[in-house]
């Protein structure tokens, strides 16, 4: 009987005397190299094709803000809240959830109070934008802000700014109005500090003032 492994040598070889294992390690080595010169006959036409514009650049916008008109290059994709915070430096508005639900970021577009995280600044031409900032010019406070220091309407402040705004569009539009009216009418914004008896109570001194100012005797 033969040692099995004086046959070892040829276990599993062809005719030709290559083994299975010689042959597929020689194909991989084919393919790999085969792979490697198409690369890199693509590469120089990648690299002639690399100054290719993939998007739209920097154009220019004017925007109207609080009473003066700002010019400045932007990408189209640029929001309202970021082209005010990042380029102007007016940075009243917050970012907070960036997704059009919490209302930290509410501004004024032609008095109608807008998410200004979703709206485009390049939207915004030719539209009176207005924010925070515009109601405390001079040292003197809106009457919606002071009513939110009366009754301690914030607490960490990141929704305040957004709160103020849509109150004051909301006095504009309905200037005497009941508790169950505010409460309505303000659902677009959220506080997480929960201090919503204060912003509601704020809302009604304000329309007082306001309305009071006017001769006009408001809800009790």
């Amino acid at each position: 009987m033969k040692n099995r492994d004086e046959d070892a040598p040829h276990r599993g070889h062809g005719p030709d005397g290559v083994s299975r294992r010689d042959f597929l390690r020689g194909a991989g080595v084919a393919v790999s190299g085969s792979v490697i010169m198409s690369e890199a006959a693509v590469l120089p036409a990648a690299a002639e094709g690399s100054t290719q514009i993939l998007g739209p650049g920097e154009t220019q916008v004017t925007l109207r803000i609080n009473g003066q008109t700002r010019q400045l290059n932007i990408e189209p994709r640029v929001t309202l809240l970021d082209a005010l915070r990042n380029r102007l430096n007016i940075t009243g508005s917050k970012r907070v959830c960036d997704r059009a639900t919490c209302g930290a970021c509410t501004m004024l577009l032609d008095d109608r109070p807008v998410y200004s995280c979703t709206v485009l600044a390049i939207e915004a031409q030719g539209h009176e934008v207005t924010t925070i900032e515009r109601f405390s010019e001079g040292g003197k406070l809106h009457p919606v802000m002071s009513a939110f220091v009366e009754n301690d309407a914030q607490q960490c402040g990141f929704c305040t700014p957004g709160f103020v705004m849509a109150c004051i569009a909301f006095l504009k539009a309905n200037p005497n109005p009941t508790r169950e009216e505010i409460e309505k009418g303000l659902g677009g914004n959220l506080c997480r500090c929960g201090t919503y008896w204060g912003i509601r109570q704020a809302v009604l001194d304000a329309a007082r003032v306001m309305m009071a100012e006017k001769g006009v005797e408001v809800h009790a």
